[in-house]
């Protein structure tokens, strides 16, 4: 699922404060692709009826908070630093579990920061849009699974936060909370310290010096019709044999830790 071409008129960045930057065209990265999500699933997908809102135009979202923008900018700016997808996995010839996918851009970074902000918070707020059936593609009848990387912390940390409690809250969605005794054990920054939300269901380590610390960035929110058997982040604790599958404590391969959620769909209907 590779991000679309960059912000290109005539073949010249439109944005040319970025010129020549990982971070002159639509999402960042120094080439097309980079940075893309892949789905792996033991379900047949239907290629047929796949939505992808990648091309999706900031403008065109309602409530969207745009920032000032050149109007050549404003034509072509999309939502998407990486993309948004609605892909239908086939459970049976007649059944249907829609997996709505996405992975947003973090709040602040560059020289742009209110731009990557309010950009940041709408690549969420899209699918509060999506559910509630304010975009031209209604959205599906049958049950939903939202999983993504918004790179926003419901209470802490960097970013417009209410679109993320806005979605946790929303009625065709469950939260199943999942945590980890390792997530908790590991916040002990004074920024950790200093958070409202629960430090258990943090997702990602990130304990540099004048960072936001610990916070819960990626998400599994199942249909409210699906039954949860149980739900967890893969966080192990120091000093557990499963410690060692995240490298390095000190130059870990990634920050990230992997979100898991057991559903029982035998009764989907």
């Amino acid at each position: 699922m590779p991000s679309n071409a960059g912000l290109q008129v005539t073949g010249q960045p439109v944005w040319s404060a970025y010129g020549g930057t990982a971070d002159d065209a639509q999402g960042y990265g120094p080439y097309r692709g980079a940075r893309a999500l892949a789905l792996l699933s033991r379900l047949p997908i239907d290629p047929d009826a796949v939505r992808d809102f990648s091309s999706f135009l900031w403008r065109d979202l309602p409530g969207a908070l745009l920032p000032q923008m050149p109007p050549e900018r404003l034509e072509i700016q999309r939502l998407s630093s990486t993309g948004h997808w609605d892909i239908p996995l086939l459970l049976s010839p007649e059944r249907r579990l829609h997996l709505l996918i996405y992975q947003a851009g973090p709040p602040v970074f560059g020289p742009d920061a209110q731009f990557n902000r309010n950009r940041n918070h709408d690549e969420t707020a899209f699918w509060l849009a999506y559910l509630d059936h304010r975009l031209p593609l209604p959205p599906p009848t049958a049950p939903v699974i939202l999983l993504g990387g918004s790179n926003l912390d419901p209470y802490d940390g960097d970013g417009l936060h209410s679109a993320m409690r806005d979605l946790l809250a929303h009625p065709r969605l469950q939260d199943p909370a999942p945590a980890s005794t390792g997530a908790r054990r590991a916040a002990m920054t004074e920024q950790d310290l200093s958070h409202r939300g629960p430090p258990e269901r943090d997702t990602v380590h990130w304990p540099q010096e004048n960072g936001p610390g610990n916070l819960r960035v990626s998400y599994i929110l199942p249909d409210a019709r699906l039954r949860l058997r149980a739900s967890g982040v893969f966080w192990p604790e120091p000093g557990s044999p499963e410690a060692r599958l995240m490298g390095d404590p000190l130059a870990p391969p990634t920050p990230h830790r992997m979100v898991w959620v057991d559903l029982d769909l035998s009764g989907l209907n």
